[in-house]
């Protein structure tokens, strides 16, 4: 028997990717699924590439029935998973999906959200300095956004060993139409996205900005500035993430950092970590490459030309981006091996 395990809107696209990784999971065993317009659907009627769940239904978001789990996995809508999060005992372990918790100051929750701010839980991102123990420790954590995954983890190092400046960081990320969701929407259509790239929430106003720069504070003790823009790319899967800073004058004089330090610093900062990948020289990352996987695959480079660091990640938005992550902060909350029922390996062709 393994630790038993619910997952709160069970019926969406991160709420699938969950019930997969359960499946093949080692250690955990699935206890109820919920889900709200489905409810009372067959698990298979909505995820029919999951036939190993053949004969589970759909139950209703009740957090009576989730509480019957050691640990409950919410990907919810945030107003919804508060609501959710604020009825289950203290003694169940809860991962929430959504930006429920995320971020500590409720003005910035009020800038970017509706409803009232449901307060801070510890943030999960494993590879962050200090974040294995306090998500060992805790029975609420937080699991970070997509973007926010790709773009903190490319730039943490070069603005914790000062090689990059804080203050003027522009970040491109690019992502599947998956990321958005599963409720249909016009501008999600096939035949709207298909052949076609576009800008959204341009301007500073996409939510995954303030979260960027909180635990890009956090962890690096700098206090950046983020000029954030989103690319819905027409694919389903998948985000590749271009962030750029300012070059940090080198201390010795005359000097200028090369693209071997910050290489350096991306391979120190993350030797021995089982998901983070810093690419051979002249290889650069692929959405391709980190399909199915919870990977992070990274290269840098300095452009002398224009005096910045420019950071490319990839990952797969679905995994490394929602569920591979939530599962990862659920080995480290169990006490269970961190990678397992994950894999580095991806997908192809």
């Amino acid at each position: 028997m393994g630790v038993r395990v619910a997952v709160a809107g069970a019926s969406g696209y991160a709420g699938g990717e969950l019930l997969r990784l359960i499946a093949g999971h080692p250690d955990l065993e699935l206890g109820p699924v919920t889900a709200g317009a489905n409810a009372g659907a067959p698990v298979t009627a909505v995820h029919p590439h999951l036939p190993g769940l053949a004969g589970l239904t759909f139950t209703g978001t009740d957090p009576g029935r989730l509480a019957s789990a050691d640990l409950v996995f919410l990907a919810l809508h945030h107003e919804e998973s508060a609501r959710v999060a604020a009825r289950l005992p203290a003694q169940v372990a809860v991962i929430d999906l959504s930006a429920s918790f995320r971020l500590s100051d409720p003005g910035q929750w009020a800038s970017f959200y509706p409803g009232a701010h449901a307060g801070r839980w510890v943030y999960g991102l494993p590879e962050l300095p200090g974040a294995r123990e306090q998500i060992t420790a805790a029975r609420r954590v937080a699991a970070p956004g997509c973007h926010a995954t790709t773009v903190i983890l490319a730039l943490t190092p070069l603005l914790a060993r000062g090689l990059a400046e804080p203050d003027d960081i522009v970040a491109v990320s690019a992502s599947g139409t998956s990321g958005a969701g599963r409720n249909p929407t016009h501008a999600l259509l096939a035949s709207e996205v298909m052949g076609s790239v576009s800008a959204y929430q341009v301007g500073g106003v996409h939510r995954h900005t303030p979260e960027i720069e909180q635990a890009l504070a956090e962890a690096t003790g700098v206090t950046p500035t983020v000029s954030f823009t989103p690319l819905l790319v027409p694919m389903p899967r998948g985000i590749l993430a271009t962030s750029t800073a300012r070059l940090a004058s080198p201390a010795s004089p005359g000097r200028r950092t090369d693209s071997d330090a910050l290489r350096q610093a991306l391979a120190t900062a993350y030797a021995g970590e089982p998901f983070i990948h810093v690419l051979p020289e002249g290889c650069w990352p692929a959405t391709a490459s980190t399909l199915g996987s919870n990977a992070v695959h990274l290269q840098v480079a300095a452009d002398a030309h224009a005096g910045r660091a420019v950071v490319v990640a990839a990952l797969d938005n679905l995994v490394k981006g929602a569920a591979g992550q939530a599962i990862q902060i659920a080995n480290l909350m169990l006490g269970l091996p961190e990678a397992a029922g994950l894999t580095a390996n991806g997908v192809a062709p």
